[in-house]
């Protein structure tokens, strides 16, 4: 266990780190807006295309690891809506919940995380997760957030409101870097290209930065987050509408994905233990930090989105280090 945390203990201090400096003043909140750009438009983006261009092109889309992955995203999805869509919470709040607790921080935290807990192979596994979360999970949630009524164009019908609501979702889709950047680096892999190396150099630095400048900025935005609903009393969320999601993410999501994995192993899926081990870790990962921007921007309740991050990152210290003894011992 002490092994573990010696390799999960800086990444989450880093975390912490970035909280810290925020709540202090250290670093100005208007400074973490460009913080996020550098991570989303620059380093993160080089970092993905570096594991793509590195991992076999097989791995990159290997639909056992995406079927498997996705059946467990879309019962979580289902079974948080299913709890949580009541009283105040309607189709919008639920629906982003939903979204939080199943889609872990793979992109911020896991992807460089796994690699250095399981080593270069667990990258094109975790590639696999984020085009199933960006493109599908997401696009989902967003539709169902628009079958509220206060959210329904006038004269469109639920059905209508949510086709568009996909619609736009893809579009933000194709206009996000990282999809692109895993497909470059896909095609690299594919075609054995090699870049000048002044270019590999310069992609190098960035995808060096990402780790580090993603998990301090992480910690920042969580900071902001309950910085912001301190100043706004009116919003204030009780804990039954956060701890269930947070509970959900950590410890369900990893669980049905175990599950699922070793039925679809014993009924001769070709779905590889390794494979299977990626994929409960990065199920037991904190939710998305990217989540909290997608609520604020289709006016969902932000602060409750933005707490159950809260909650699962700073549980997750202890629930991934566990998950990691668990997997890594019974592989």
């Amino acid at each position: 266990m002490l092994n573990i945390l010696s390799v999960t203990f800086p990444f989450f201090a880093l975390v912490l780190c970035g909280f810290v400096a925020a709540r202090r003043g250290l670093l100005p909140l208007a400074a973490i807006p460009g913080m996020n750009s550098f991570v989303l438009f620059f380093a993160l983006p080089c970092m993905l295309y570096r594991f793509g261009a590195s991992t076999p092109i097989a791995q990159l889309f290997d639909p056992s690891v995406a079927l498997t992955y996705l059946l467990c995203g879309l019962v979580v999805v289902g079974f948080v809506m299913v709890i949580t869509l009541h009283g105040r919470i309607g189709w919008n709040d639920a629906a982003f919940g939903a979204l939080v607790g199943a889609f872990p921080n793979t992109g911020f935290m896991g992807v460089p995380l796994l690699v250095a807990l399981l080593g270069q192979s667990a990258a094109g596994t975790a590639i696999v997760t984020i085009l199933v979360d960006m493109v599908i999970t997401s696009s989902l949630c967003i539709a169902l957030s628009r079958l509220d009524a206060a959210h329904l164009p006038a004269g469109m019908g639920g059905g209508a409101a949510a086709a568009q609501a996909v619609r736009n979702a893809l579009k933000g889709v194709a206009t996000n870097p990282m999809p692109w950047s895993i497909l470059l680096g896909a095609v690299v892999s594919a075609f054995a290209i090699e870049l000048p190396a002044p270019v590999a150099k310069t992609i190098g630095l960035l995808a060096d930065a990402a780790s580090p400048v993603a998990l301090f900025t992480i910690g920042a935005v969580l900071a902001r987050s309950q910085i912001l609903a301190e100043q706004d009393a009116a919003h204030a969320v009780p804990w039954d509408e956060v701890v269930p999601v947070a509970l959900t993410k950590l410890f369900l999501h990893p669980l049905l994905v175990l599950l699922v994995g070793v039925s679809a192993i014993s009924l001769g899926v070709p779905l590889d233990k390794p494979a299977l081990t990626v994929l409960v870790l990065l199920a037991a990962l904190p939710s998305a930090s990217n989540v909290s921007l997608l609520a604020e921007r289709f006016g969902a309740d932000n602060g409750r989105i933005a707490r159950i991050i809260l909650v699962s990152t700073a549980a997750a210290f202890i629930t991934f280090s566990g998950a990691v003894a668990v997997m890594v011992g019974r592989s």
